[in-house]
Formats: C-alpha cells, sequence, structure tokens
C-alpha cells in the first residue's frame, strides 16, 4: 500500500512484513539520511529494568553477526558516513547518513545491527559503566536534580518519573540476557518505522529495504500491550540541599499528550512564556528584574500526559522572589488574554522553528518517521501548523485554565535559602 499526500511529498509504503516506510525525494544534495523508528522506548521496560533501552542503545553498534565493534566503526568511517543508535521514552532509534552512492551498503549494516546484534559481555559491561558515570555525574547538576524530583513527584509509578538512563541500582543489574530477551520481544518488522530522505526515488528505497528487510518475518508471540499506570493530578512540593552557588527553582503542570486538541494551544503558551529572548519570562523576569541565570519553559511532545515546566536559575539570595515571580507569570496566562500582537509573535516564532527544523535531510527522515512511530500519521506536519495557526487568546487562556493551576514544585540549592523560600 502507497500513500502519497496532496500536501506533503513524502511516500508511505507498507511492506508485506507490515515495516512501514516513508520516503522523501530530495535531489538537491547528494545525501541520503535514513532513521529506523522502534516502538521500544523506556516506556516499554520493567521499571526494575530501568536504563534497558538505554543500554541496548549504546551496544547495539557495538557487535552484530559477523562483525566486531572495530570492523563496524571501519565500515562506516572508511565512507565518511555516520550511524548511531538512541533511546528515548516513547521510542528507539536507529540513525545513519551517508552519500547516494553508499546508501547500500550502509542500510545492509543497519539492517545487521537491528536485527542481528551481538551483545559482546566486555561491551555491555563497558557501556554499562558509562551510564553509571553519567547517572552520577547528572547528580552534580542542579538543574538534573530539580527535574528529577520533579518528574518522581508528577509521574509516582509511570514509567516516564525515571531518567531514560534509570537509576545506579536499575543500571547496576542489567544483563546481556536483559539486552537479548528485550530485543528479541520489541525488534520485529511489525512494529518498525524506516524513514529515508535524499537524493534516491522512492522505487528504488523500496527495493533496497526489501532486499535487507523483506526476509523478517513477523513471530508467532503478539506485541506485549503496554499497561500503564494512570496519572493522576496531585501537586506537592519537594526540595533538595545540594551545595551549589545557585537555586533552580521549578514548577511543574501535569499536560495533556501529544494526540489531544489541547496540545497546540499549550505548545504555543510554552513558547509565549519562555522560548528564547524575547519570551515572556527572559523579559519580565531576566531583563527587566535581574533575578535569572537562566529562565525557560517547555512542555514535552508525548504519547502520555506530558510536563508543563516553567523553571529559573537564580542566585540563592533571590529564591523567594524568583519562585514569586515564576507564579505571577503563570497566573497571568490564567487570568489576563494575551494580547493578538504577542499571540501573533508567538505563532510566528513557533512556526518559525518548525519550518527551521526540516531543513536537511536528517530533519525530514526524523520528523516523519517520529509523526508515524507516536501513531499520529505524516499529515501531522501539516495539521500541527494548521492547529498552531489556528489557536485564539480564548483558546489559550481556556487550557491555561484547564492545566496550568497548582503546580508540582521541586526546588534545589542551598538549604537555607530553598526553605525560605516556601516559608
Amino acid at each position: 500500500m502507497t500513500t502519497l499526500l496532496e500536501k506533503s511529498p513524502i511516500h508511505r509504503i507498507v511492506l508485506n512484513n507490515g515495516i512501514v516506510l516513508l520516503v522523501s525525494e530530495n535531489p538537491v544534495a547528494d545525501i541520503i539520511a535514513g532513521r529506523i523508528f522502534v516502538r521500544a522506548g523506556s516506556c516499554h521496560e520493567n521499571r526494575e529494568l530501568a536504563g534497558l533501552a538505554h543500554l541496548l542503545s549504546a551496544v547495539m553498534t557495538k557487535g552484530c553477526d559477523g562483525l566486531s565493534s572495530l570492523e563496524i566503526a571501519e565500515k562506516v568511517e572508511s565512507v565518511g558516513a555516520s550511524l548511531s543508535a538512541d533511546a528515548a521514552t516513547d521510542y528507539f532509534l536507529l540513525s545513519f547518513k551517508t552519500v547516494t552512492s553508499d546508501f547500500a551498503e550502509i542500510l545492509a549494516l543497519a539492517g545487521q545491527l537491528l536485527r542481528s546484534p551481538t551483545f559482546p559481555e566486555v561491551q555491555v559491561e563497558l557501556e554499562r559503566r558509562l551510564a553509571l558515570q553519567d547517572i552520577r555525574s547528572q547528580k552534580e547538576q542542579p538543574f538534573n536534580v530539580a527535574f528529577e524530583q520533579m518528574r518522581q513527584a508528577m509521574y509516582q509509578n509511570h514509567p516516564y518519573a525515571a531518567s531514560v538512563l534509570g537509576d545506579e541500582t536499575t543500571m547496576g543489574r542489567l544483563t546481556r540476557a536483559d539486552l537479548a530477551e528485550y530485543h528479541r520481544t520489541y525488534f520485529r518488522p511489525d512494529n518498525i518505522v524506516v524513514s529515508v530522505a535524499g537524493r534516491i526515488t522512492p522505487e528504488d528505497v523500496v527495493k533496497l529495504v526489501t532486499e535487507v528487510f523483506g526476509d523478517w518475518q513477523v513471530p508467532a508471540p503478539a506485541l506485549p500491550k503496554l499497561h500503564l499506570p494512570d496519572v493522576k493530578v496531585q501537586p506537592q512540593s519537594r526540595l533538595k540541599p545540594i551545595d551549589t552557588q545557585q537555586s533552580i527553582v521549578m514548577l511543574g503542570y501535569l499536560g495533556p499528550s501529544v494526540s489531544s486538541s489541547d496540545y497546540a494551544p499549550l505548545k504555543l503558551l510554552s513558547t509565549y512564556l519562555g522560548n528564547g529572548l524575547s519570551s515572556r519570562l527572559f523579559v519580565e523576569l531576566r531583563e527587566k528584574r535581574g533575578l535569572a541565570y537562566e529562565v525557560s519553559a517547555f512542555y514535552s511532545t508525548r504519547l502520555f500526559p506530558a510536563s508543563f515546566v516553567v523553571y529559573m536559575g537564580t542566585a540563592p539570595e533571590n529564591t523567594s522572589i524568583a519562585l514569586q515571580g515564576l507564579q505571577k507569570e503563570v497566573y497571568l496566562l490564567r487570568t489576563t488574554e494575551v494580547s493578538p500582537s504577542e499571540l501573533q509573535a508567538a505563532k510566528n516564532k513557533i512556526l518559525g522553528q518548525y519550518a527551521l527544523g526540516k531543513q536537511t535531510n536528517g530533519q525530514i527522515a526524523q520528523i516523519y518517521g517520529w509523526y508515524e512511530i507516536l501513531g499520529l500519521g505524516i499529515e501531522f506536519d501539516q495539521e500541527f501548523q494548521e492547529m498552531i495557526a489556528a489557536v485564539s487568546a480564548k483558546d489559550a487562556i481556556a487550557v491555561a485554565q484547564k492545566y496550568l493551576e497548582e503546580p508540582y514544585l521541586s526546588l534545589v540549592g542551598q538549604e537555607e535559602a530553598i526553605n525560605g523560600a516556601i516559608a
């Protein structure tokens, strides 16, 4: 089955074994980028094995059937290509980029890695030690500490509560057998999206992908169904005293998933509030009042309920007034309509940044594959832009009143400063 959207140059083909193939023919540069998405992110881990998807991504390129880590690296680097793996909350990703003439060779290598990784014991142990170092390093970074305790308060037993790295306990117990079982369960053709962009025709991509993956059969067992706990709004405060020269003040609100009709107006509000040097938070709290070393807002795109976060890094003596400043700005979103000019400026910013994020073949392959693996479909590219353009001031204040009421609070900094902020 092949689909070509009227407003999109993306071809969508479903192979006989269930692999969804997306192709964007772009003849401008002699480069082809590929993204292979698997529905196997950290949400698919058992809680006691948190970090498994990350460890798999670190080890996957270190050995496959017939090739050692060094041989894989030589195959990639000898033609100036790039190939890497990564794990996120909602998906696993294998990325590669090459000149057109070497695409068939690098695609074949990607297929070997995806289908037949060997997980060498020595590499598993090495990457586990490196991951443990990363986990310890994050504990020394105030923002990461604040965000982690925010996630844990907000998500409780949901996988989103944990870092993709897991923690020292879970990462420390992972074994090669765990990797092999996880790979065997989720890495199968009916659970994969292949997205390709570059100087190649859809017909040629179908031919090459079929050569690499066409004999991959869907295994008999059905894919495990995700049974995740509900995420309930239970605002609370968490404080973490550490010896640091700044305080991190963070407010979090439980927002909807990307499939909600409220996603676009809330995404626009996060842009208005905290994206860039012209954002409301930056102008009011840093430029006018000099409170912030850094100040921002973000609202993640997630399959399940996502967090809307505003935060500031400030001097310890400013912790209390920084918290009041953040609370006031969020309160204004709920009580005062954004002016037409400010609303339009935020739309221009988010749509401009969105357009700039689709310039390279890698970005094109990424965004369409991402939408497909999230279940939104490649149509979401156009739908998202239309939804943002359609947001009214009334829509914005309505979602602010719905989601941005009572926050989760995360404070990290010197003990006296953070305790004084909530006294």
